[in-house]
């Protein structure tokens, strides 16, 4: 049997080979990785930084209010979750006229984010439901309204079975 001989420009074919399907696959996965970034708590750290004096301010004039608001979520039977937002002024009184919204943040993969529509069903008590909530831990996150303006924020993590 005639074997053929190993010539310089099939040394090269298979070098080129080799390293073209490698790089190809560290391309591919760089463009998946850069696609998802399912872990990223903001798109643009850069605009984040400049409203961060904001949030400091709007943190200081919520803590001055003094509110009492309280939030409680349940699972339900059909695999959906109610939340309840109970919320009260410094002094004890039922805060009413107020806008108030959830979300139920996925800590690891901000795709499968909920967002949880409360209407005022009482006086100071808002009411909502979200459906299909996977099992698992979920950031709650509270935010109410004034005229257009959010008087009101919390992040609080949660466990959903």
């Amino acid at each position: 049997m005639a074997t053929k001989p190993l010539t310089g420009t099939k040394v090269f074919l298979m070098l080129v080979a080799f390293f073209g399907v490698v790089i190809g696959v560290n391309v591919t996965m760089m463009k998946l990785a850069i696609a998802t970034l399912p872990g990223t708590d903001v798109d643009s750290p850069y605009a984040a930084g400049l409203t961060y004096d904001r949030e400091i301010s709007a943190a200081q004039d919520q803590a001055a209010r003094k509110w009492q608001v309280s939030a409680h979520i349940e699972r339900r039977t059909d695999g959906g979750a109610a939340l309840q937002v109970d919320a009260r002024d410094a002094s004890g009184r039922p805060l009413t006229g107020l806008k108030f919204g959830g979300r139920l943040e996925r800590p690891t993969d901000k795709r499968a984010d909920l967002q949880v529509e409360l209407s005022e069903a009482g006086i100071g008590i808002y009411r909502g439901n979200a459906a299909a909530v996977a099992p698992g831990q979920w950031d709650l996150v509270i935010e109410g309204e004034a005229r257009g303006t959010r008087v009101f924020m919390s992040r609080n993590r949660v466990i959903l079975n």
